[in-house]
């Protein structure tokens, strides 16, 4: 019996490797082509450093508006978190002096050693400083940027800034960018601060509250910047 079952197998075997041997080979697969990698196309500020100066903060209100009452501080830093974020889908990098109510220093001077320390500490090539204005007369308005004076490139970004503020909020003013001593642009890189609006204005004050506008205000500052990057270099 043992005999007989294995002949049985030697036979099956033999009959399963002629049946492999007759059959047709398989024709090679053709190599795959390798998928491009998909890489989202960069910002036009990509590799930017910008820092965003949310002017007063703590302690020091700066201007208060006449009908609603509101700080300056708060308007400040509501517009400068919306062009943080225009900047940042931009592709820019930012650095903000602050994004809470807070102050480094009650004294004045100190407090704005430290934004500027800290600008520097980062790396930033470009610092726009945000702020409201205010005037006696309520019927001054329009947004007005300021550079200093000894600074060309400062003066390039001024007017960028300012193009764009006009194109982009049709205010009844339409202002020129003006030289002017601030400490906040001390240092060597462009500089500008942006008095969006008057607080002391009734019509402007109700836009400068309002959300959508400061949106607007945003997106018109990213404009200026993309505009002077642009310029400066082509």
């Amino acid at each position: 019996m043992g005999r007989r079952i294995k002949w049985i197998l030697i036979c099956c075997a033999a009959g399963l490797i002629l049946l492999l041997g007759a059959s047709p080979a398989r024709p090679a697969r053709p190599p795959q082509k390798a998928r491009p990698v998909q890489q989202a196309e960069g910002g036009p500020l990509d590799g930017r450093v910008i820092f965003i100066d949310a002017g007063h903060g703590g302690t020091d209100g700066g201007a208060r508006a006449r009908d609603s009452g509101v700080w300056e501080k708060e308007i400040n830093l509501q517009v400068a978190k919306k062009l943080q974020s225009a900047l940042e889908k931009s592709g820019a990098r930012v650095i903000m002096s602050r994004d809470t109510d807070m102050e480094y220093s009650e004294k004045k001077r100190a407090d704005l050693t430290a934004r500027l320390d800290k600008a520097q500490a980062g790396g930033a090539e470009m610092l726009i400083s945000i702020h409201m204005n205010e005037y006696h007369s309520r019927s001054e308005s329009g947004p007005q940027v300021f550079y200093r004076k000894d600074q060309g490139q400062s003066r390039l970004l001024a007017g960028a800034l300012q193009e764009a503020l006009i194109e982009g909020l049709q205010p009844v003013k339409k202002r020129s960018a003006l030289a002017g001593d601030y400490f906040m642009l001390s240092l060597d890189i462009p500089s500008v601060l942006v008095e969006c609006g008057f607080l002391s204005n009734a019509a402007e004050e109700k836009l400068l509250l309002n959300d959508a506008y400061q949106t607007r205000t945003a997106q018109a500052i990213l404009n200026g910047v993309i505009e002077y990057f642009a310029l400066a270099d082509p």
